[in-house]
């Protein structure tokens, strides 16, 4: 009797092993990493700016009621060069755009920036990128929206492109 039982214990495993396997081709994959913090306040921090002629960031220019952008960006980031003028557009709308720079000396951040505009009002440089993790982002680039009250409202991770820009408008909108 006990033989038997032994018999079936490889094609038990091999049934439960093929089982945990379909779940993952089923179950959809979130490729994304999302902030815990939408909902939740801006982390206090204060950065130095990022290049020459720009000022510096800090958590404090988010509180004054009015809702804004903050860009997370890197001049070497190639999606970030794609996004750029989705970004003026966003500015000529009339958003304030902030930006945390990373990983980036101020000469590559001025060179982006010539190169392909500049919608910022401020940009702060975060170096080891202890700002970014704290924000709970996993990459550049990625947006967030703060409303008036300095409170995160929304992430979008990735580039902006065409399709994003009305949606982020209109919850900009939403949060005045």
């Amino acid at each position: 009797m006990r033989r038997n039982w032994l018999i079936w214990a490889p094609l038990a495993l091999f049934a439960f092993l093929g089982g945990i396997f379909l779940y993952g081709l089923v179950e959809p994959k979130d490729e994304y990493v999302r902030s815990k913090l939408v909902g939740q306040p801006l982390p206090e921090f204060s950065l130095p700016a990022a290049t020459v002629g720009v000022q510096g960031l800090s958590s404090k220019d988010f509180a004054d009621g009015k809702p804004r952008m903050l860009n997370i960006f890197a001049s070497w980031c190639l999606p970030c060069k794609a996004e750029a003028p989705f970004l003026e557009q966003i500015k000529e709308a009339g958003v304030e755009i902030h930006a945390i720079a990373i990983k980036d000396k101020p000469e590559d951040v001025a060179g982006f920036l010539a190169e392909h505009g500049n919608p910022f009002v401020r940009i702060g440089a975060d170096m080891d990128m202890l700002i970014q993790l704290k924000l709970g982002s996993s990459g550049v680039p990625e947006t967030y929206l703060i409303d008036g009250k300095g409170r995160i409202i929304h992430q979008h991770i990735g580039d902006i492109r065409a399709e994003h820009v009305a949606p982020l408008l209109e919850k900009l909108r939403e949060a005045q």
